[in-house]
């Protein structure tokens, strides 16, 4: 039997400069991710994520929803990828900025994991 893709499928996912996504978070993996206007704003329970090639490269994420998170970010070059130090995603709608001196073709996230009480950047 083989298993087809489907929108709802957890898997990294990769935003390239100019690009902003919505997704929920679903056993610490990126779901439902669809395209949004960079003005868009997050419904209760959603993250988003919005890249940029500003200074090497920039992304801003907001997280709408009850739970902090940590993640793991990779810059892509290609198909070479290095991991990315990344801050805490608060909870409650607040965003976070990361900035790269990197310019990357590409940001890779995923894993999430709850944060619990601490924050870290």
């Amino acid at each position: 039997m083989i298993a087809l893709a489907t929108a709802a499928q957890a898997s990294p996912l990769t935003v390239r400069p100019g690009e902003s996504w919505l997704f929920t978070v679903k056993d610490g993996q990126p779901v439902d991710a669809r395209r949004a206007e960079a003005t868009a704003k997050p419904s209760k329970g959603q993250v988003m994520v919005t890249v940029r090639a500003v200074f090497g490269t920039t992304m801003v994420a907001t997280n709408n929803s009850a739970t902090g998170y940590i993640f793991n970010a990779e810059l892509m070059s290609g198909t070479k990828a290095t991991a990315a130090r990344t801050c805490t995603l608060p909870a409650g709608n607040k965003p976070i900025l990361e900035q790269w001196d990197r310019k990357a073709d590409s940001v890779r996230i995923s894993n999430f994991r709850a944060a619990g009480n601490e924050g870290r950047c």
